[in-house]
């Protein structure tokens, strides 16, 4: 029979050893591919892409790692996913504003870009093609240095577009992107200039600025620069702008006598944005003589 307090006393030395054991050390392994985040304002929406980055790691990636004629994930891990902010134009085709799922059907000569309507999903293993929203034919071009780490970016940014880059070991695949701006711009001018009270400098040149630079209507374009000037008539900066604009309106006799006199006004400077400024009429002035 065994003694109870033996028995408490081998029970409380098995707890204590078991308190006492000292937990494993945590390790902290890089990850093989690691997650980035993209964003990127276009115009007036906002892009946002999380993708995973494997790199080439000395394989031949495409007809390779990936295999032609395969649905990739575009990056590695989970499938890549692209938000939208507002509508959008992808390859020409409309979007509405949300999350998608962005995939490529790799070819030799030829890859479809994808953006499915599935945006969280595992690689490409449950990936169907019943829910693509967007299919784009692309073109693919070699690259004369090889990429090791897998990249996308949005480039060629303007106002009402850009481009998004797929880049890759020796390959880069574009995809156009077209945003709405002028729509939503130019209601939102029209009713600040029609609301009661002076009108801001900033207001006035910024929408000036907006309609030349998307050429709309030029002609109100200068009555809003002169309308600036005259709440800062020794502003070289706004007859810089006002002299562009005319400029382009054609009256080349208009924009070199503004721009001469942006140049006066600016040689009463003191700062560097005298040079600057100067150079900036000069050049205009040589490009309309």
């Amino acid at each position: 029979m065994r003694h109870p307090r033996l028995l408490v006393l081998v029970a409380s030395l098995l707890a204590t050893g078991l308190s006492a054991q000292t937990p494993a050390p945590k390790v902290d392994f890089p990850a093989p591919s690691p997650t980035a985040t993209l964003k990127q304002r276009v115009g007036l929406t906002d892009i946002e892409i999380v993708y995973s980055r494997p790199g080439v790691k000395g394989r031949v990636i495409f007809g390779g790692l990936e295999p032609w004629g395969e649905t990739w994930r575009a990056g590695a891990n989970s499938a890549t996913k692209i938000t939208f902010s507002t509508p959008v134009k992808v390859g020409g085709t409309e979007l509405p504003a949300g999350s998608y799922g962005l995939f490529a059907l790799l070819g030799q000569g030829e890859w479809t870009v994808i953006l499915n309507k599935i945006s969280d999903q595992w690689g490409a293993y449950k990936y169907d093609p019943k829910d693509d929203v967007v299919r784009v034919k692309v073109a693919p071009v070699a690259l004369a240095e090889p990429v090791e780490t897998f990249t996308i970016d949005i480039n060629d940014i303007r106002d009402e577009s850009a481009t998004l880059n797929l880049i890759w070991e020796k390959t880069r695949v574009s995809v156009p992107l077209a945003v709405d701006v002028s729509d939503v711009v130019v209601p939102q001018i029209v009713a600040a200039m029609a609301a009661p009270g002076q009108k801001s400098v900033g207001l006035l040149y910024r929408s000036a600025d907006f309609y030349s630079d998307h050429n709309l209507d030029l002609k109100q374009a200068v009555a809003w620069m002169d309308a600036a000037i005259a709440q800062q008539p020794d502003s070289f900066f706004l007859n810089t702008h006002k002299a562009r604009i005319q400029a382009k309106l054609g009256d080349k006799a208009a924009a070199i006598a503004t721009a001469q006199h942006a140049i006066e006004l600016a040689a009463k400077d003191t700062t560097a944005a005298r040079d600057e400024y100067t150079r900036l009429n000069e050049t205009l002035i040589k490009s309309l003589q």
